[in-house]
Order: structure tokens, then sequence, then C-alpha cells
């Protein structure tokens, strides 16, 4: 058996004799040991290293990052992984709020970004067939300029790849009527950690087996690196209707998006902000001071379809009791729907802040708003703790809760603020799952929400470790992340 790579790579020749054999797979010009680059890969944007790297503290850096540009180049540096044992960790485009991608115990970062082509647009079947490192805006651009478009729009999408869409099962603003990322994907090619190369089937409809080509959606690169994926696109639609209504009531404007999606009306969206986002962010973002529970409703495709759903959505609205803001508020909300996630408007450092979003049925979702409400505000008050959330993935049978807390004023010391981050953490997740909600909806686990994998599937944790084990057999894929250890 060689010599773990933990315990070789202090050892000053080990670690170029294995730079020259990444060289040999991906040329020279595409691996980088420059202490400002392992700099860059050591940090993605989540809180912890943010504040971390904000605070003086050192981080823990990769000690190799390749840029390969084919599959195969990334299954032989999966080889050279597994002969000394080093840690892999897939990188797309850096934008995961989880951790996800932190190289956590060194090791070699695989950036995919090298891997951009389209590969083939089917207007046929309406699929497009692209390398996962392309980011998602460029082949958007391309699809719309054939008058079609891969209805995933997460506000990452200028910088997230295709593969980190599907990695933590994603959502985008139109998740409501077009699904999450994982809903799109058809089929996809991916590296194994032992550097085997494998397709799932075509389509991902069949009664052929187990589904498990699943297995690696959600696995935020532990169980292998996607390359390539088939996704579903369709037409642009023929109109956008977006609207505004405002509730005083937040129970009631809950029912009326529960309504209108039992109904089957098939919105594009429903985006509904409680009382506390409508006073700060609605007003800050979109400008607008108001009071009460701010709810954007579209509907798209043909004219007439989109109107009549509209309609009968207005419907539903009316009768419990909202307020119409009309057109113009709701169309604004649509072309600044990013602005809320980028510079200047986006929550940041010195502020502490966390996204503790979940996604439960209907039947638990108020109780679940108003259980995390109180127990973060009530808990953390000597923090001045500010706790808000919205409405914004809506299923057949429930919605995602996207809540954030918010500290204005942390503790300066380093491991202190990130002793309260963690609490803070637990006590939303733990209420989160305590009443009927996920861990998380669609931001990922990767190292934040790692420590609570355990609790939330329980005596079926066991399954997922050894599913781990069989398929990763040397622990070398993403180490430290979902959950798993090394």
């Amino acid at each position: 058996m060689p010599p773990s790579y933990l315990d070789s790579h202090l050892q000053g020749i080990q670690p170029q004799m294995v730079r020259s054999e990444l060289e040999d797979i991906v040329g020279a010009d595409h691996i980088s040991v420059k202490e400002s680059d392992k700099l860059i890969y050591s940090t993605d944007w989540s809180w912890m290293p943010q504040m971390w790297l904000d605070r003086g503290q050192p981080l823990t850096t990769p000690d190799y990052i390749v840029h390969p540009g084919t599959a195969e180049e990334i299954a032989a540096v999966m080889e050279v992984a597994n002969i000394y044992r080093i840690p892999v960790i897939p990188w797309g485009g850096g934008s995961g709020s989880q951790g996800g991608a932190l190289p956590t115990f060194g090791g070699i970062i695989v950036d995919t970004k090298r891997l951009n082509k389209i590969i083939d647009i089917d207007e046929r079947s309406l699929t497009v067939t692209a390398q996962a490192g392309i980011i998602g805006t460029q082949l958007e651009w391309a699809l719309n300029d054939r008058g079609l478009t891969l209805p995933h729009y997460p506000a990452s999408a200028n910088c997230a790849t295709l593969g980190g869409y599907l990695a933590p099962r994603g959502s985008g603003t139109i998740s409501t009527k077009y699904g999450k990322a994982e809903d799109l994907m058809m089929s996809m090619q991916v590296v194994l950690p032992t550097g085997a190369i494998i397709r799932t089937p075509p389509v991902p409809n069949h009664a052929s087996g187990p589904d498990y080509a699943r297995l690696f959606l959600g696995s935020e690169g532990t169980f292998g690196i996607i390359t390539e994926a088939t996704m579903m696109i369709d037409y642009l639609p023929q109109v956008r209707l977006l609207r505004a209504v405002l509730f005083d009531d937040l129970s009631r404007a809950i029912e009326a998006g529960r309504r209108m999606m039992t109904r089957r009306l098939d919105p594009m969206v429903i985006r509904l902000y409680d009382p506390g986002s409508t006073a700060s962010l609605v007003k800050q973002v979109l400008g607008y001071e108001l009071e009460g529970a701010y709810m954007v409703i579209g509907f798209d495709g043909d004219a007439d379809l989109a109107a009549l759903q509209e309609e009968k959505a207005m419907a539903i609205c009316e009768e419990l009791g909202a307020q119409d803001l009309g057109r113009e508020p709701g169309e604004k909300w649509w072309n600044h729907r990013y602005d809320f996630y980028y510079p200047p408007q986006t929550l940041m450092l010195p502020w502490m802040y966390g996204t503790v979003e979940t996604v439960t049925t209907f039947d638990k979702l108020e109780q679940l708003y108003w259980a995390k409400k109180a127990a973060i505000e009530e808990s953390y008050a000597d923090w001045n703790i500010r706790y808000i959330g919205h409405f914004s993935h809506w299923f057949h049978w429930g919605a995602s809760l996207y809540d954030r807390f918010i500290i204005e004023e942390p503790p300066q010391d380093p491991r202190g603020a990130l002793s309260l981050h963690n609490r803070v953490w637990t006590t939303a997740v733990t209420t989160s799952v305590e009443n009927g909600g996920m861990i998380n909806e669609h931001h990922g686990v990767g190292l934040k929400l790692g420590r609570y994998m355990r609790l939330q599937y329980g005596p079926a944790w066991p399954l997922l470790k050894n599913i781990k084990e069989a398929i990763d057999p040397n622990g070398i894929m993403n180490p430290g992340k979902v959950g798993f250890g090394v």
C-alpha cells in the first residue's frame, strides 16, 4: 500500500513529483501552485471563510490547482490522486454559500471551467447537451439566439456552472413552473473517484432498474465530478406577465400561494416576502415603502393562456383580501430580481448572516416560519438579531422558506464569531427538522450543514455512508463535505 498523501506531503520531493505527474496530464500551462491562486481557491461565497480571512486568520489552501480540458484528463488526475491518496475538490464557479468547495484538507482543486463547450442543441427533442464547466449565462445566451431557454435562472447564473447547478440540486427563480435543476436533467457524464467515466441513462424516466443517476445530484462532488449534462429546454415564452399584490396578513398570503399551486394554475414564480422583508429588502432594492406581505406572481407562455392563468390567480388573491399593486411593481421586481444578491444590496461583512432556508409541506409551512422566527429571535436577543424570510420556490405539495438571520455587530474575535454563527445555525436547523422541514432546499449541504445529516436521515444515514465508501473507496473526493468524513 503506497503511503498516504497526508503522511508524505510535507516531504519536499513528493509534492514536486506529484506536480510533474499532473503537468503530464493537463500541461504546465494548466496547473498552478502560486500562493495568490491558492488563496483565491481557499474561499467560496460562504460566510465562514470570508470572515476568517477578514479577521487575518490563515485559510487552508489547495496544494495544486488544475484546469483539465477533457473528462479523460480528469480521469487521469483521479488515478494520480488515488495513488497518493490526495483529496480532490471539484470547482465550478465558486459561488456556493455552504463551503462545499473549500479545500478543507488541501489537495487538488479541479476547476472545470475549461469544459465549456455546447455539444448539441436538439430542437426536436428540446434538449441541450453541454460540458459541465460552461457558465450558466453563456449557455443561456446561446439558447436565446435560437429562441430557446434553459429555464433555470438562479441568482448565481453569471458565475455558476452547469455542473454547479446540478451538484447541489439548485433552484432557480422560475422553478415553481419548470422545476429545479435536477428536474431538468436528462442524463450526465460523470468521472467517478476511481477514474472510471460513466454515462447515466439517456432519459430520466424509465423502469430499467434503480435510478442511480440521482446519486450524483446533491452529492456535491463527493461521489464524482459531473463533466457533461443533457438538459431539457423550452421555447422562449411569448409573454411573461408579472404582477405584485400586497396582503396585510401573512397567513392569507401563504394560503393564496397554496391555492394557486394546488389548483394547478402553473405560475412561473410566486415570491412572497414576509413583513420584515417587505419593510427592509423590498424598500431597499425596489424603493417601495409598504407594510404587509409583498407578493410577486408571474405567468408565462402563450399570451391567451398566461392571461387566463393570471386572471384566476388574481381572483384567489382578491378573495383573500390582497391589494392589487399592478404590473409595474411586478415587472420592476423581475428586472431587478438579482440585485438582492449582489453588492451593494446583498448581506456582507462586517455583518454576520446566514441563509438557513428549508422546505416543507403546506400543512406545516406557516407553523415552521413562526417557530424559526421565535427560536432565533428569542435565543439571540442579546445580539439584536434580525430574522426575515420569503417563500420562493413552490411545489404542488409545499414551498421553500428562504429565511435569513442578521447580526450587525457580531463578535470580532474570529473563533467567538464562528462559535456564535454555528450556534445560530444549530437553532435554525434543529427547529426546521423538528417542525417537518429539511435542513436545506437548494443551497446544498457543503461543509456548513454536514453535521446535521445524521439528524436529518437518522437510521438511513449509514446507508448513504456505505454508498460513499463503495463509490470512493479511498475517500479522496471532496472529504469533509455533505457529512462524509475522511
